[in-house]
C-alpha cells in the first residue's frame, strides 16, 4: 500500500522538521533566559554596591553627628578662657587694696558678659520697669513712694535670655499698690 498524499511524504522524507523549530524555540527562550539572568546579576550588583553607600553614609553622618556633639562648645570655652586667667591671675595676687580687686572683678564679670551675649545671651535687668510676668518673677511687694504700682523697684537676681528664649526669670520686688 502506497500512500499518495504529498503532504504526508514531505513529512516522511523530513522527520526533525517540528524538532527542529522546538530546537530554535527553545535557543531563543535559552538566550532570553541568559539575557535576563544578566540583567539580573548586573541589577543585583547595582542594589549592593547602593546599599553600601548608605551604609557609609550612614556612618558618616553619625561620626559627624558625635563629633559636633562633643565640640559643640569649643568655640564657646575658648572664648571663656580669658576670662578663666583674669579670675586666676585675680586670686594669685597677694596684697592688694579692695578697689582695685573691685575693678579687677568688673572687668572679668563684662569680658564674660561679652561672651555670653556673642552667643546670644542677653542680661535681663528689668529695674524700673513694669512687671513682665513672662520674664520676672514677683518674690515680695514693697512700699514704694513715688513709683506705679507693679513697677520693678529692686532685681534680687538678674534674669537671661538666649535667643529669644528665657533661660531664667529676674527675681524682682515690686511696687505694692
Amino acid at each position: 500500500m502506497h500512500d499518495n498524499d504529498p503532504q504526508s511524504h514531505d513529512e516522511a522524507l523530513d522527520p526533525g522538521a517540528p524538532d527542529e523549530s522546538a530546537a530554535v524555540e527553545i535557543a531563543r527562550l535559552q538566550a532570553r533566559v541568559a539575557e535576563l539572568e544578566a540583567g539580573n546579576a548586573e541589577l543585583r550588583e547595582t542594589v549592593l554596591r547602593e546599599k553600601a553607600e548608605i551604609e557609609n553614609q550612614r556612618r558618616r553622618l553619625h561620626r559627624d553627628l558625635e563629633q559636633a556633639r562633643r565640640f559643640a562648645n569649643e568655640k564657646l570655652l575658648n572664648e571663656l578662657l580669658p576670662v578663666y586667667d583674669g579670675l586666676e591671675s585675680g586670686l594669685a595676687v597677694e596684697g592688694g587694696d579692695l578697689a582695685s580687686m573691685r575693678e579687677g572683678i568688673s572687668l572679668t564679670l563684662k569680658a564674660l558678659l561679652k561672651v555670653a551675649e556673642s552667643h546670644g545671651m542677653v542680661q535681663v535687668d528689668p529695674l524700673g520697669l513694669p512687671l513682665d510676668p513672662e520674664r520676672h518673677h514677683a518674690v515680695s511687694m514693697v512700699e514704694a513712694p513715688g513709683k506705679a504700682p507693679g513697677t520693678v523697684v529692686s532685681v534680687l537676681q538678674k534674669g537671661y535670655v538666649l535667643n529669644d528664649r528665657l533661660l531664667r526669670p529676674a527675681l524682682v520686688a515690686v511696687a505694692a499698690d
